[in-house]
């Protein structure tokens, strides 16, 4: 599996950001998808979980409410909609992906076989 994420920036405060995961070479619906992401000085901290096949989700406190994730079979694509976002949310950004997690795994990224190269996303005015 090879993630590709893309995102753009910088975003003003209360502003608004969609990043896509996408891998090319093959399908997604039999992975967890992950995105974590990990601000300067900081450790790498999850933001939100889906499982492909049964559309469950997972998020953390700091972004429930704000963010989104989603998927679209047609483009073999999970979303991270961000809303409302905060110069807090500034980061790095990476989706992760492992077929065998359980539910209690997910906001693990050392449960997770295989990461994007990671997008920075920056939250300023």
């Amino acid at each position: 599996v090879q993630l590709q994420a893309s995102g753009e920036g910088p975003v003003q405060p209360g502003g608004f950001l969609r990043l896509p995961c996408a891998d090319s070479g093959r399908s997604l619906r039999p992975y967890v998808i992950g995105w974590f992401r990990q601000a300067a000085g900081k450790e790498r901290e999850f933001v939100a979980a889906i499982k492909w096949s049964a559309g469950h989700t997972s998020y953390a406190d700091s972004v429930k409410g704000r963010f989104t994730i989603s998927r679209e079979t047609a483009k073999n694509t999970v979303y991270l909609q961000m809303n409302s976002l905060k110069p807090e949310d500034t980061a790095v950004y990476y989706c992760a992906a492992d077929r065998t997690l359980i539910r209690s795994s997910w906001s693990k990224p050392t449960q997770y076989d295989y990461w994007g190269q990671g997008t920075l996303v920056t939250v300023s005015s």
